[in-house]
């Protein structure tokens, strides 16, 4: 279970505070262009810029937390516009819908009156465990350890949402998505990551971008008649069809990350040939995002 920092930090994200960009490219194999419309799933390879970050809000949390990491990667498309793609580094929601989510948000909230632990990151496990008593089908996503990477370029991440892919003939197929990273997967335990220098993540993938470029291949599994498109809690068996869609590598840090430091990643920005499902997690993302991205906005 993850720790959960008390307090905003002016001018940053209320999650994902602690963040690096680059830039890339990203590849199309074909294989999805029978299933979808999309510009970037074609056959021309088209630009992205990528933010790895983890999911603390503040900025100051070193690498070494156990806290779920980011991959959110913008496709800017050959007609200009542009469209999102977000994974964390695992596979499952702790919540199934918005109301669930608040309340583990308020489960986990450091109590200012129980002993003194206000301030010191840790919430109160009797409320967590009522609010995991009370909602049992959640224990096993809460209770997720996310990995501690070695490199974010080692790092598997998961979209955990479900999406409509669109052809066309307006045939629809819902798709889940996972970045596999080409060099494969490492993590560290706890005691190895906590040798490590704060930034060492982003300190690390600068090195091994300057000895050559990072390559992820996107997967994407093909949902079957009987599969949950609404619950981003419940994983789609293992057996079902995947495809490679593509792969993306990383060239280099951003020119100005500034700028992308304060771009809002939404997974809800789709392009045509993409459609949002009937999860209702993935579209309270939408507003809960464009609502911290004012509020740092107005306090940046």
């Amino acid at each position: 279970m993850e720790r959960m920092s008390g307090g905003a930090h002016a001018g940053c994200r209320r999650s994902s505070a602690r963040g690096a960009c680059f830039t890339g490219m990203f590849t199309p194999t074909g294989d999805a262009a029978a299933l979808t419309t999309a510009g970037h799933l074609q056959k021309q390879r088209v630009p992205v810029t990528v933010r790895f970050s983890n999911s603390d809000g503040n900025p100051q949390v070193p690498d070494s937390a156990p806290v779920t990491r980011g991959m959110a990667v913008r496709f800017h498309l050959p007609d200009g516009r542009s469209t999102d793609l977000l994974g964390i580094t695992v596979p499952v929601f702790v919540a199934s819908t918005p109301a669930e989510f608040v309340g583990l948000t308020e489960a986990l909230r450091p109590d200012p009156g129980s002993g003194g632990t206000w301030g010191t990151g840790h919430p109160d496990m009797g409320r967590v465990q009522a609010f995991v008593g009370a909602h049992p089908h959640l224990a096993g996503p809460i209770m997720q350890q996310p990995p501690i990477p070695e490199s974010y370029g080692r790092t598997a991440f998961w979209a955990i949402h479900a999406f409509l892919w669109v052809d066309a003939d307006g045939r629809k197929q819902a798709v889940r998505y996972r970045w596999e990273p080409a060099a494969g997967r490492s993590e560290l335990t706890a005691e190895e990551a906590a040798g490590r220098a704060p930034d060492y993540l982003t300190v690390e993938l600068h090195e091994r971008l300057a000895r050559g470029r990072v390559t992820f291949m996107l997967y994407v599994q093909l949902a079957e008649d009987d599969d949950p498109t609404h619950d981003p809690t419940v994983a789609w068996p293992e057996e079902r069809k995947e495809l490679t869609a593509g792969w993306l590598e990383l060239t280099g840090p951003v020119d100005d990350q500034g700028h992308w430091e304060g771009e809002r990643f939404d997974p809800t920005r789709v392009t045509g040939g993409i459609e949002l499902s009937d999860d209702p997690v993935l579209a309270f993302r939408s507003f809960a995002y464009a609502e911290s991205f004012h509020r740092r906005s107005e306090k940046a």
